[in-house]
This record gives structure tokens, sequence and C-alpha cells, in this order.
């Protein structure tokens, strides 16, 4: 049976291919063939439907086609035939229907705008393009108006609008400040997505002069600026002193200071509005609030979730940001302003509509003579699109009749065509909102197969790997491919081969014996043809004796050997690494035929030491550690370390260079292989010393080269075999002259930190590569592939510089230039760098599963569009996860696993999954920013395995000829259970086995009674569980039945009993309490073992707590709980004499709730009553005598002391705060005037009551001595709001004066 196998196609596309009814043909990308077979013109490059030119280059309107013969082309303006050769400004490019309109040599680009469409025509049919909208881009300047100072309130709200002038495309908008400086924005101060500056409140820092607006027109590179706006904002306490300065002393004044307000929405106005989107754009909504303090806004979606993984918030969370929109992310959302004085909301109805968009696009049909097919244009849209169909460019109902079809709505179905059906058809669905344009071919070809691999081709492969054999193809008809190996041979079948649609052989495991010549055979009605190939096996290619491990002394010689074996035929080439690099290039390293050699081993030469072989079609490789130690010393002679030099001499002084000489010290026998040279400098890092050079230990003198604007001083080290001597004492100091900087900041880099910014970083220049003082960088940047001029900046001495407001990941051409007093370095290289990343917008398409076995499935995906990644692409993500058992039916705990896939792959092994089991996954594609949105969740299911083992065995009840089997299904059935299979067979005494016995059991029973045993006997038993697909792992026990009773005492009660292979605990139980629970359990198991118990809260994490249980006892209080909580629960015994110890399963139970504890209400206390009462009777004494001291025509201190600080705020009897006046004779008898503080009612409102004595004493802290007298002067200014209007002067009458204080 030969077993097909699809590499491209889906099922979804599969069963579209079978619906359509057609053998359509796929034609070869084959040049050759290509150039021979006719084709009607298909459009492969066309402009946007939208097209926004720059009025200052030339117009290109892109049409390119391909068919044979090459088609013709004309175009149509505003739907008319527009003649190119009457317009001397416009041209078409050769061979192409691409127009140029030569706006650079005098033509206006308004003049050309319009609608435009291209037709590609040739004897087969005719395509067009969609229509082009040209319109030149404008950049108009600002409408100049005259701004007024805005004067504000401090903590008062505050728009600046912007209102840009209306270009096209629209402008991008930003605030700035006269120091081309980004305004700071926050949760309080932000710019709107019409461009206005909102502040919810201002402050006092909020004032300048320098608020501007610019506008950035992206498609012409131009800028404007508004005119600059001021914001004075004056706060109270500076008003309060400005008004005092104008008042006399008796005037009545006040203002209010920074008052709290709940939020008001600023925008959007109203308490709904309405907005409509289309599917697959961005819906932003927004919400600016004014308040103080300043409000925090929140997002719901009412009767729904805000969409995952493509909501998100921007603006400090005052714009909501929904990603590729869809008609299910309409509805209310609203936006709730909050603050802690209340809230503020505003609910915006969405809708999304939908641009047409493709369900099922034509495709090209390349159809026999008398076959059948169809062409099928479906699109949905909100409204739904109506479906339109063309004949090379006419209207079908208007285009010549051809029998051979009938259009049937969305379909156009085609029944025995002829060579005359070839045409071009052009699909157009359309709504309000846009519309869509498809062109599909119908070509009817009569072809003979061909065969376009090459005659005798030669695959060789490496044995155990799989060979694929080509055998291009093309026909009309499709032919049938079929394979033969030898030129007579017999037709290849079987599971052996896989046959690929593409007539590729694949043979997945090539053997020596496939080795051979295959023949190709293609054959249609019209013809037939074969094609040979030559298929060659070789040996694999190996390492038979590796490198080894070795440890040799210093100076010593080592030998690592790789003896290889291989193909005859091929040509293996040996190569040496060393740390995974080359080998040094020293002569002692000897490289032969099937060894390394290292000569005079030295501690250089410690590392590992790799032979890789490579052939044409294999590689193999073998690794060895080689560790080098000192030689054991020689008693004779003491090598040591050479002395340091001394005598530093300075000499030829020159601006660039200068000469070194010195005196060796001793070498201490060991010869001085070379002298290192260090400098310092002395002006930019003093005591840091740096290498310059070094020289042979046979030269004491050298020239050394200068850098300009360093204070040197040198030292020389020596070094020997043994290792480096001192450093000798500095030379004296030479200072050189400052220069031009020599070289330019190394590392140069641009990645952005956000998606709108460019952050440029290098290495700064050291100190004494800056060549003098004052070292600066002049940074320049532009965007790559866009003709525009550099932007430069010269910034200080730093090593970064952020560029902000850059289209999201694009690339820059970046240069940094170093420069000092005395001038610029030379002209740097250029680096490409890109703006920051964002989030990918897109999820992988077209997902499909293909479920290799119960525990391996392979996943494919469609990638992203590069476009859409916005940022590198590191992989895609594989999120799956077991959404349920198909044998058990019960969920669990989803636990997500996810797998990484780098770089551009489109598919991925999915290991470890557990068989019968449904499953969920989604891909994610990756960038540096992170993971985009994930794909619709794909549903696969695993087939059935094997069974585990059974989850236990007991045997129970022996008599003298029976025993009683129970066990437990498997903990992972991995299945349906089809049956369990038991074996058993006696043991003698002397261990032998007897015949095996076999019984099937049926699945749903879980225990046996097997009768008919022979007493006193020793039995053995195998037992599993089976499901379709084979036999689980088995689990053994061994039992014995009783002895003859008539031979042997009675046994003792429970002697007869088979004593179970683990001991178990089970039945754990717990009674709680508020704060304790007692905890029973039953053991069944040996004797002398202790237990314990462990507890934790349920659903924490934290270890375990252990108690340990006296003695034998079978209960146990836990102690110290906390109420109302959650605890989890198991028991434990260890200390049996055989195996581990055993453990219960986990019990859960819950605490009681806290009884609440009994308060007590201090107001009904004796003692604090007859304290208030005190407290009110030397009130009412203080308040007789200031009535008496009144009748005697004095005054009542207080009031003194407001006449004396004649403060304005304290007035007489303020409805607000209560503060005392003058009294009046309490014989009087006056009616209580307006400023009374106790209504008709004789209650005390609530406001009224908020002051007592305290605000009078010292400070903020008034007093009472413990008689109620009054300690401390009167303040003579209240902490208070300032009064509103003129109230009485009148004092309340004693009676309400307590009220107001007690």
């Amino acid at each position: 049976m030969m077993k097909k196998k699809n590499i491209s196609a889906s099922k979804a596309s599969l069963v579209l291919f079978l619906c359509q009814m057609v053998s359509a043909l796929d034609v070869p990308l084959d040049s050759k063939l290509l150039e021979e077979l006719l084709q009607p013109p298909t459009i492969i490059q066309q402009s946007p439907k939208d097209y926004i030119v720059d009025p200052r280059e030339n117009i290109v309107i892109q049409c390119e086609a391909k068919g044979k013969p090459p088609p013709s082309f004309s175009w149509t303006r505003n739907g008319t035939h527009f003649d190119i050769d009457k317009d001397a400004l416009v041209t078409m490019k050769p061979n192409s229907g691409t127009l140029v309109v030569n706006i650079m040599n005098g033509g206006k680009a308004e003049a050309y705008e319009g609608v435009y469409q291209c037709t590609a025509r040739n004897e087969r049919g005719a395509a067009i393009s969609n229509n082009i909208v040209i319109r030149p881009s404008r950049s108009p300047l600002w409408t100049k108006e005259k701004l007024e100072p805005n004067h504000v309130r401090e903590g008062d709200s505050l728009v600046l609008h912007c209102r840009p002038p209306v270009g096209l495309p629209p402008p991008i908008i930003f605030w700035m400040d006269n120091a081309f400086q980004r305004l700071p924005q926050s949760e309080r101060v932000s710019q709107g997505l019409n461009g206005d500056l909102y502040f919810s409140n201002v402050q006092p820092e909020d004032t300048r002069e320098d608020y501007i607006c610019y506008a950035r027109f992206n498609h012409t590179q131009t800028i404007q600026q508004k005119q600059p706006i001021s914001v004075k904002v004056f706060s109270m306490d500076s008003l309060n002193d400005t008004i005092a300065a104008n008042l006399s002393d008796t005037d009545i004044y006040g203002a209010k200071p920074v008052t709290e307000r709940q939020p008001v929405l600023l925008t959007p106005t109203g308490s709904t509005s309405t907005k409509v989107e289309l599917r697959g754009n961005v819906l932003l909504l927004e919400c600016i609030a004014a308040g103080l303090p300043t409000p925090v806004i929140r997002w719901i979606k009412e009767g729904g979730e805000l969409p995952a993984n493509r909501t998100f918030f921007e603006n400090f969370k005052k714009t909501l940001k929904i990603i590729d929109v869809s008609e299910a992310d309409s509805g209310n959302y609203k936006c709730i302003a909050r603050n802690t004085l209340g809230s503020a909301h505003h609910v915006i109805s969405v809708t999304v509509k939908a641009a047409p968009y493709w369900i099922t696009a034509p495709r090209n049909l390349v159809l026999s003579p008398g076959e059948d097919g169809t062409l099928i244009c479906r699109a949905n849209g909100n409204p739904k699109p109506d479906i339109t169909w063309l004949a090379n460019g006419v209207p079908i109902a208007i285009a010549p009749e051809d029998p051979s079809r009938k259009v049937d709505g969305d379909t156009i179905i085609f029944s025995h065509v002829q060579e005359r059906s070839s045409a071009v058809y052009q699909c157009n669905a359309s709504n309000e909102y846009g519309y869509l344009l498809a062109n599909a071919f119908v070509n009817v070809l009569a072809e003979p197969p061909r065969i376009l691999t090459p005659a005798n081709k030669l695959y060789q492969v490496i044995a155990d790997s799989p060979a694929l054999l080509d055998c291009a193809y093309f026909g009309s008809p499709k032919p049938e491919i079929e394979w033969f190996k030898g030129v007579k041979g017999s037709i290849l079948r079987g599971n052996e081969y896989v046959f690929h649609d593409n007539g590729t052989l694949e043979i997945p495991v090539a053997q020596k014996d496939s080795t051979g010549t295959y023949t190709c055979v293609a054959r249609n009605e019209l013809g037939k043809i074969q094609n040979e190939v030559q298929l060659e096996v070789k040996d694999p290619t190996m390492i038979i004796k590796q490198p080894e491990y070795k440890v040799i002394q210093r100076y010593g010689q080592v030998s690592f050997e790789c003896i290889i074996k291989h193909d005859p035929t091929l040509l293996p080439t040996v190569v040496w690494l060393k740390d995974n690099d080359e080998l040094p290039d020293d002569e002692r390293f000897l490289v032969g035929k099937d060894n390394l050699t290292i000569m005079n081993v030295t501690d250089k030469d410690d590392g590992t030491y790799t032979c890789v072989v490579n052939t044409t079609l294999d590689s193999v490789s073998a690794s060895a550690v080689l560790t080098v130690v000192a030689a054991p010393p020689t008693p004779a002679i003491i090598y040591a370390r050479p002395n340091p030099p001394f005598d530093l001499e300075l000499t030829g002084q020159l601006e660039r260079s200068i000469e070194l000489s010195w005196v060796p010290g001793d070498e201490n026998n060991s010869p001085i292989t070379n002298f290192v040279i260090e400098f310092e400098d002395g002006l930019h890092e003093p005591g840091v010393w740096h290498y310059q050079t070094e020289v042979p230990g046979t030269q004491t003198t050298v020239q050394l080269k200068l850098s300009p604007y360093v204070n040197y001083s040198f030292r020389v080290i020596a070094v020997n075999e043994i290792g480096r001597s001192q450093p000798s004492e500095p030379s004296e100091q030479y200072l050189t002259k400052s220069a031009n900087p020599d070289e330019n900041p190394s590392n140069v880099q641009g990645i952005g930190s956000e998606p709108d910014n460019l952050v440029i970083t290098w290495e700064s220049l050291k100190g004494f590569q800056s060549n003098g003082p004052g070292l600066q960088y002049k940074v320049s940047w532009r965007q790559k592939d866009v003709d525009d001029e550099w932007t430069s900046v010269i910034v200080a001495n730093v090593s970064k510089y952020i560029v902000s407001g850059t289209p999201t990941f694009v690339p820059y051409e970046i240069k940094v230039q170093a420069l000092n007093d005395l001038g610029y370095a030379p002209e740097p290289l250029e680096v490409i760098g890109h703006s920051g990343e964002d989030l990918p917008m897109v999820a992988p398409g077209n997902v499909q599963v293909h479920v290799i076995n119960s525990t391996l499935a392979k996943v494919h995906w469609d990638p992203v569009p590069p476009k859409t990644v916005r940022g590198h692409l590191q992989g895609y993500k594989v999120y799956y996860w077991k959404v349920q058992s198909l044998s058990r039916r019960n969920r669990r705990h989803v636990e997500k696993k996810i797998l990484t896939f780098r770089g551009n792959k489109t598919f991925g092994m999915l290991p470890g999954l557990e068989p019968y089991s449904s499953y969920k996954l989604n891909v994610r594609v990756v960038n540096g920013k992170g993971e985009g949105p994930a794909s619709p969740d794909k549903v696969f299911k695993t087939p059935e395995g094997v069974p585990s083992s059974p989850s236990f065995l007991k045997i129970t009840n022996p008599t003298l000829d029976s025993l009683t089997l129970e066990w437990g299904s498997p903990t992972h059935p991995n299945g349906v259970l089809t049956s369990y299979i038991l074996k058993f067979q006696p043991i003698n005494n002397t261990h032998e086995l007897g015949p095996l016995v076999e019984i099937r059991i049926p699945a749903n029973e879980s225990s046996l009674i097997l009768k008919n045993l022979n007493y006193s006997t020793r039995y053995k038993f195998y037992f599993n569980a089976q499901t379709s697909v084979g036999s689980g792992s088995q689990i053994t026990e061994e039992a014995v039945t009783i002895m003859d009773e008539a031979g042997i005492l009675r046994p003792a009660v429970g002697a007869g009993k088979v004593q179970p292979l683990y001991p178990r605990i089970r039945n754990v139980t717990t009674a709680a309490a508020e704060t304790y629970a007692n905890i029973s359990w039953e053991y069944e198991g040996p004797d002398h073992v202790n237990f314990y118990v462990e507890y934790g809260v349920a659903g924490s994490k934290e270890d375990w707590k252990k108690e340990i249980v006296n003695a034998s006892r079978s209960f146990f209080v836990l102690k110290g709980l906390t109420p109302g909580t959650a605890y989890k629960v198991r028991v434990g015994a260890e200390g049996l004499s055989q195996g581990p110890g055993v453990r219960s399963s986990e019990d859960v139970f819950e605490t009681g709730p806290a009884m609440a504890s009994r308060q007590v209400d201090i107001a009904t206390q004796g003692w604090f009553i007859g304290l208030m009462c005190a407290v009110a009777l030397l009130i009412l004494i203080l308040l007789i005598v200031c009535f008496i001291r009144r009748n005697k025509g004095g005054k009542y201190p207080v009031k003194e002391k407001e006449d004396a600080h004649a403060d304005p705020e304290i007035q007489p009897m303020k409805e607000d705060d209560g503060t005392f006046g003058e009294y009046s004779d309490a014989e009087d008898h006056k009616p209580l005037k307006k400023g009374s503080r106790t209504p008709s009612d004789r209650t005390v409102k609530k406001e009224d009551s908020d002051d007592s004595l305290v605000d009078y004493g010292e400070g903020v802290n008034g007093q009472f001595n413990e008689d109620g007298s009054f300690i401390g002067q009167y303040s003579g200014k209240k902490e208070k709001e300032p009064a509103e209007g003129n109230e009485s002067s009148e004092a309340p009458s004693p009676v309400n004066a307590m009220n107001s204080f007690v």
C-alpha cells in the first residue's frame, strides 16, 4: 500500500480542494518550463490602493505582470482611458506597466490626482489592478492666531489646545519647550489623542511661557511649530498677601485656599458617547479627568472582560488600546476616574464594523481539455459585502458567452472546458468600508508529461539516515508517478517508502542494500516519460581511537591520538582545535596523520583539545583535556624570576615619540625572554599603569609612540620562563602637547529602549585618547533607506544619547565623532541601529497539529509577516496543556507547558504527552520586547497507549484451597481498559516454579476468589491490565494457603490472615475546634512502630510541620491553630523493620471561626459619665464668671486680644468656627441675634460643633487644667478657613455655648 505524505497542505485546504471538484495543476517554478507554457496575465506588483506621494518627487505608479506571451499594458484615469502618449510628462517603463510622472521637470503633483487602474492583456486574457487613488501629501502652515496668557488658580484644571493644521497624512503631535526638550508628562499632565495638553490640576511649577505644540509631517520630513503658550499659576498664599497689602485692617477679605475636588471628565464630555472602528484596526479610547488629588483612571467592559493579550494601557492608563479588534470587541466600555473625594465615569459604546476580508479568495486553475473545475470567491464583512464577477476586466453579464461557464453567486462552475475557455476572472467584494479585488485565471492546457529532475542525478547519503530522491514533474492532465528500483525492477510499495505529492521518493532509513538505480515514471493520457537517478549509501565516519586525558609536566612532550574509520570513497579531513578555536600558530604543535604532538609544553597549553573529522556527508569529533603541572625542581640549580630592571632613561623627546633605555636585572638562572613596557598617565589616571609594548630579552632600548596631551611615566618588567619580575622604578615624567583626537569612540550601537526612541551608546575615549582638553562627542543619525539629512547634536563627555519620537523598529544610520578644544577626530564609520521594539501585533496563523503517536505530536504554523513582528524575531513559543484524560473524564489543574523554537521555524515537536488525553495549544511570536498575541487555541487528542501497572494487589482470606485477590485500577489507564491478565504458579520448598496458569478477567472487576488450590502451598501471582493497544507493566505478589487442620493445631484468631506486603494507614478523621483539632486514624501492619502527624495551611507551599505521637496511640491533638483557617493533615509511621515508612493520604479540615471578644462601651461606664458632668459644670461656672465681669463694665480678655491683634480672620461669632465674642448682660434678656450658635430646635449642627477651645490654646494644643480652667493665652490667628459674610457680634447664651463645647 503506497503511503502519501502532503508536506504543505492543511486539512482545511484539502477539504476545499476536494469541494472544488478539480484536478488543478501546480506549475513548477522551472524557468525552461515557464518559457514554453502559455499563461494568462497575472498582476505581480502594484501600488497601494491609497497612494500618498511626495509632491516634490516624481510619481511612480507600479503595475507589473507576468504571462506567456508577455502582456501589454493600458491605463484608465477616473474611469476613462488614459492616453499616456498625449502627455509629455508621463512615460511607461519598457516591458512593464509602471507609469512615471516627471514632476521634477516642471510638473505639478496636484494635476495628477485621481483614480488609476492598470490592465495587463495577452491572447489568453486580461488582468486588472486595484483602483489606485493618487493624492499628493500636504503639510500646511499653522494658522496665525493671537494667544492670550493663561492665568490659572493653583489646583484648577487647564487644557492647552494645539489645533494643528490639517495635513495629508495627519501629523504627529508633541509638546516641547524653547530648548527643544520634551515637556514632562505624568498622571497629572498628559497629551490627549487630539494633541491637546491636559492638566488635571495645575501646580506652581507649571508656570512657564514656552508651551509649544509641534506637528511633524513625516511624509515630507517637515515640522511646523505653534506660537508659544504662556501659563501663569497663582497660589492662594501669594494672593492673600497681595490683598492684605492693599486693604485696611477693618476690611473683610479672604480667599479660599487650594480646595480638593472630586473628578470631572475633561474629555470625552457627557456621560456617554459612541465610536465605530473597523475590524483588524487598533481601537483607541481615551478618558482624561480633572480633580484634586489627581484622579486615577480605570477601564472595564460592561458585561464582559477586556480581551487578554490584546489590551494595552497607555498615557498613564488614560488611553485604552485594543489591537486587532474584531466584532466580538463591540460593546460598552466604561472609564472610571476616581480620587479620595469621589468618582466620575463615562460609557463609550463601541461598534466594530468590517471592510471585506477573504474567507476563500479565488485561485488560479490549470485544467486539461474536457475537465471540470470551479472558482470560489467568498468574503465576509460588516455589513456583508456584495460579490460581483468580471471576465477579462469586463462585467461578466456583458462579457462574451462561454458555454462551459456557469455563474452561481460566489462560485463559477466550469464543465468540459476547452482551450478557448482560458480567461482571467476578477472577483470584487465590496461594502461601504472598502473592497477586495482578486484576479484568478483559468488556463486550459494539454501537455504530455515532463520530468524536470536532471537525468542520472547522483544522491549520496550516510547509512541509517533518510534519503530523498527527487522527481519534479509537470503535465496536463496531472500525471501519475510510479517508482521502480533498477531498470526492470518491480514497482516500489510498502511502509519502508514514503511517496510525496511532489513526486519525491523518501527512504526513511537508508541501508547499504538501498544503493542502486531508481526509475521514476510519469504518465497521463497524452504520453509517458521516465527518468533514472542513482543512490549511493556510504558507511558512517567513526573515531575508533579517541584522544585521552593527559597530565604532563612543564617543558615535556605530549601526544593525542585520533584514529578514524571511514567509507573508502569519501575523503576525510582532520582538524584539531584548542578550546573550540584554531590551534596556536606555533611550531611546537605538530599535526600528524593520526595524532597531535605538542613539544616543550608550557602553562599556556592547558585546555581542551578536539579532533574534528569532516567528510562531504558527515562530521564526528572527540575531545580530551590537557593539564600542565610544574616540573620537579633540580637540586643543583635554583631558578627564579628575574630581578627588576633599573636606571631608566628618556632621550630623543618628540611630540609623538620618545626613546626609553634601561639596564636589565639579574636573570636568576633563567634567561630573560622579553621586557614589558608599561606607562602611567599622571594627568588623567594617576596611579593606573597600562600596557605599552614588549621587546625581546636581548633588547634594552625601545622607541615608543606617544599620544598628545598625556603626562607619561614609564616602567619596565622583565619576563623569563619562571615568571615576571617586579616593576622597575618609574622613569621621569614627560608631558606631550595637545592635538585633535586621533580616533573616535568604539562599540557604537543604536538600540531602542522604548517603541518610540533610539538609544545611541558608545564606549568613551580614555583620558589619554582625548589628545586635549574639552573632550565632547558629535552624535549624528538619520533613518536608513530614506532620503533624509543627518541630524546631529554635540554632547558632553558621556556615553549615551536618546533620540525620542522615532517610528517603531526602523533602521538608522549612526555615527559618533570625537572632538576637543582643538578640533574634530577623523570622519567616523557609520553603523546601523534600530529604534525600539514593540510587542508583535499578530499571532501565527494556520496552526495545525499532527499527532505522531500517543506521547508525541508535531505542530505547524504559518510565519507572521515580518512587518508585524516589530522587532528582532527571536522565535516562536508554543503553549500547550492537558485539558482532560479521555478515560477518566475528570479535569484537573491546568499546568501549561512552554516550548521555545528559535529563529523563523514553522514547526516543532511536542514530546512527553500523556496517552488518550485531550490537549490544547496556541502559538505566539517572540521578539526582543516580548511575546505577541496568542493564536486561537487548537485542540488535539492523543491515541491510546498501554496502561500503567494496577495501583495495588492484595491477597486476603486464605483457606485450605482458596485465596481472595483484590486490586486497584491503574493510576494511568492511558486508554479504555479491556481486561486484566492474572498469571500464577506454585512455588515448592526449593523455590522451583510450577506450571503457569493464565486467567483473563473483565475490566470492570476489582476482586477474584481463586479456588481449587493446593493447601499449604505458596503461590506467585503476576497481574497486569490491558487496553486495545497492548498489555501494561505487571505487579507481582506471593501468598500461601493454610495447612490442613488435621495435621496441626487450630491457629490463633487472625493467624491465618495473609500479612499485607506493605502496612497502611487509613480512615484519617479530624474533629476541629477554634484553636485545636483531634486527629484519629486506623493502622494495619506490624507492631512497634512510631507514629507522627504532619500538618500545614491548605494551599500553602511551606514545609510540613511535624508532631511526634507518644507510644502507639491512634489519635493526637493538634494545638495552637489559627481560627477560621483550612489545614491539610496526614499521618505517618516510621521505624518499620522492613522497608521505608508509610504515610496516609492527605485530609483537609477547617478550624472554627474566632469568637468575638467582649467589648466594653466606655460611654456606659459610670466613671466616664461622672467626669463629663464635672467638665460641663466647670465650663458653666466659667461662662457665669464672664457674664459677671461684663456686667461690671469690663471686657473678657479674649475680646481684648482680638482688638489688639485686629486679625481679619478672627471675626466674632463666625458661623463656622464658634469663637467667642463679647457677652451681654445676663439680665438684659435680649433675644438671640443672627449670630446665635443654636438653632430653634435646640440641636447643634455637625459643622457648628467641629471647633473647640483647643483652637485657642498655645499653638495647636490648647489644654484644660484638672479643674476645667483654661490654660495658655489666646492665639491671635487660627488655622481655619476664612469666614464668608458678616455675622453678628452678639454672644450666644450660656446654655447654647455649653451645647457647642460639650
